[in-house]
């Protein structure tokens, strides 16, 4: 605190002669203001060392604002109540309500918050740092955070460093250090204190711990020997377990039920086609129950029986797939016979039902060669093809090429899935039972174009 009445004269006298001449109505006319406020005095001054007050000024060259302060503000090390922030005119004051440690150095992160009042320019990044030792701590730590699933970014995680490297620590205790992540996945520490850390990734919270198994969490198998030249990191993240949406299911009266009795159905067809790459879908309104599956029948234009065919009913009971190895630009026939299906309202098909369609052509897909020139097989790689942030198709590689003779047009996101069981699917981590990493993606930065009637030579290379 500042005990003496000079002191508190003396500041007043500071910001006095930074503002009083100032005019608060901006002048018209001239170049538009583009530049963000600038730091003229700061008392304490900035990465003063043996800092004894808790009280600070700091002056800027233009009128300022703050904005969005508590989202912004990143005080280090960790305080457990953030300072009060005020400002005026060209004056932002900061006055520590805890006790600062001795020996410590601190680094106010602004963030975004720091505006001009005139033009809204933004003093992005702006620090103001202090210690109450004898020297400024100059430790630095940083590295990339990626989704481990996607291989995507996400800006609203952050990074937080607990000097307890006890497991529990990020359970139970306040991190020492933390910092944001930004849009393009990066993470950076300054003026950390020499030491060893354990690292973690969680999402933005109010108590910085990690207390929620379906959020993303991210952590390192080795600590972090924090120098001033530490070597960065990656670290992935990733659901440890799914959330679990409640489905909220619609009443509908017995009004309804009498006046409507028919089975609703959509098929997949596209202009009364199948497709040659997938099942013939059936999905219903309700939760069906099938009576007889052998009286379901896929057969030609003469209701020739085919053969090879398979009927799958999903789990939630609402989709019918009739699988088939398609050939091209054929005409079929389903046959549904009467009460074959019947949903959880007793709706049934009044009458048998023939659904006609014609499988598609070859002229409608396109060849697909893909070259891998610096795969490494040895990680067991695996191509996923994505469409609207959905996993359409995988394949695992082998070699450096990969042809695929029928795919459907259209623009595609890709990604190599490192399947480190060989299962063929994305396996989450564990921290709390096994310390076991998330099986890593990577993104292909660039989607494709598939075009038809089209030998499509797509070379990729990370």
């Amino acid at each position: 605190m500042f005990k003496s009445i000079g002191t508190a004269v003396f500041f007043v006298l500071i910001s006095l002669y930074i503002t009083g001449c100032a005019n608060i109505i901006p002048p018209g006319g001239g170049p538009r203001d583009s530049l963000p406020p600038t730091l003229v005095v700061a008392l304490p001054k900035d990465s003063a060392t043996n800092v004894r007050t808790k009280n600070f000024l700091l002056s800027f060259n233009e009128f300022v604002t703050l904005q969005g302060l508590q989202e912004n503000l990143i005080v280090s090390p960790t305080v457990k109540n953030n300072p009060i922030i005020d400002y005026k005119l060209k004056n932002v004051t900061i006055k520590f309500k805890d006790s600062l440690e001795e020996n410590t150095t601190y680094t106010l992160d602004f963030g975004k918050a720091l505006v001009d009042v005139n033009e809204s320019n933004v003093a992005r990044g702006f620090r103001f740092i202090f210690s109450t030792g004898n020297s400024i701590d100059n430790g630095s730590y940083d590295g990339h955070v990626k989704i481990a699933a996607t291989g995507k970014v996400d800006s609203t995680l952050i990074v937080v460093l607990h000097n307890n490297v006890n497991d529990t620590s990020i359970y139970k205790n306040t991190p020492r250090y933390y910092t944001r992540v930004d849009g393009k996945g990066n993470f950076s520490f300054k003026n950390l204190a020499p030491g060893t850390y354990a690292a973690y990734v969680i999402p933005t919270n109010f108590s910085r711990k990690y207390d929620d198994s379906t959020n993303y969490f991210g952590f390192l198998n080795a600590l972090v020997a924090v120098s001033e030249k530490t070597k960065p990191d990656t670290i992935y993240a990733f659901e440890e377990f799914k959330k679990v949406e409640k489905k909220i299911y619609a009443n509908t009266s017995s009004k309804d039920s009498k006046e409507d009795k028919r089975l609703k159905y959509n098929v997949t067809f596209n202009n009364g086609e199948q497709d040659l790459l997938g099942p013939l879908e059936m999905t219903f309104a309700k939760k069906i129950t099938i009576k007889d599956t052998a009286a379901i029948k896929l057969v030609d234009t003469n209701f020739v029986s085919k053969e090879g065919y398979t009927i799958n009913l999903d789990s939630a009971a609402t989709k019918l797939s009739i699988g088939y190895n398609w050939p091209a630009g054929e005409p079929f026939k389903l046959l549904l016979p009467k009460g074959s299906i019947t949903d959880s309202l007793g709706n049934t098909t009044a009458k048998s039902d023939t659904l006609s369609f014609y499988t598609k052509k070859e002229v409608d897909y396109g060849l697909i060669k893909f070259k891998f020139p610096t795969i490494d097989t040895t990680r067991h790689p695996v191509l996923q093809i994505i469409e609207r942030d959905q996993i359409i198709n995988s394949y695992p590689l082998t070699s450096n090429q990969l042809v695929i003779k029928r795919y459907k047009p259209g623009s595609y996101e890709l990604r190599i899935l490192f399947d480190t069981n060989k299962n063929g699917v994305w396996d989450t981590g564990s921290f709390k039972f096994n310390k076991r990493q998330p099986e890593i993606v990577i993104e292909i930065p660039k989607p494709i174009s598939v075009r038809n009637n089209w030998e499509n030579e797509i070379t990729l290379t990370w």
